[in-house]
């Protein structure tokens, strides 16, 4: 808990974060008057972040641009349907995490437990990043999903359920599980 403290507090000093008034500044200017500068500001904000997330799912860069572009294509034209009872932000994952699910439903031949040997994301990365990558591959996909949104993308429980919509409970129960496989693995 401390390390992941620390982290955020280092994150948030290193990059400005929009505050919740300004994503809802931008937002309605987005929904009222389809402002695309007001939207290219936030997919400034948070393409690196909705970018990662999908590499840690699947280790592949060009299939996390692509998942990244029509995540933000989707929030664009559904931004009127954002009620604003979570933050911008975490509603951005919801449907980053839905895109995700319906790519792996529409590609069963290559499901999430089927990546790529090196995925590209870790070529000529560290040994670690190499092994961590591999662990994951041997998580089923929701377990994958919340061990990267609570652990890589640094997201509280209460956020990884309402991005997955699972009870916290069950967040908790498949991070535990996902613990101790990656442990076995590891070791």
């Amino acid at each position: 808990r401390n390390y992941r403290n620390r982290k955020t507090a280092v994150k948030r000093k290193n990059a400005k974060m929009l505050s919740r008034i300004e994503e809802l500044m931008l937002v309605s200017r987005c929904a009222l008057s389809d402002d695309r500068d007001a939207f290219g500001r936030l997919v400034e904000e948070y393409q690196s972040d909705i970018r990662r997330f999908f590499i840690n799912l699947t280790g592949d860069v060009a299939l996390s641009d692509d998942l990244s572009q029509d995540t933000f294509i989707k929030a664009y034209t559904g931004i009127r349907g954002f009620k604003g009872f979570s933050r911008f932000r975490t509603w951005l994952y919801r449907i980053a995490y839905n895109e995700f699910y319906d790519h792996t439903r529409r590609n069963k031949e290559q499901t999430a437990e089927q990546l790529p040997e090196q995925p590209e994301t870790y070529a000529g990365g560290s040994d670690a990043k190499i092994d961590l990558a591999e662990a994951l591959k041997h998580l089923n996909e929701q377990e994958r999903t919340v061990v990267v949104l609570y652990y890589m993308e640094d997201k509280p429980i209460k956020d990884v359920a309402a991005i997955t919509g699972m009870p916290e409970g069950t967040v908790k129960s498949h991070i535990s599980r996902a613990k101790a496989k990656l442990v076995k693995f590891l070791k």
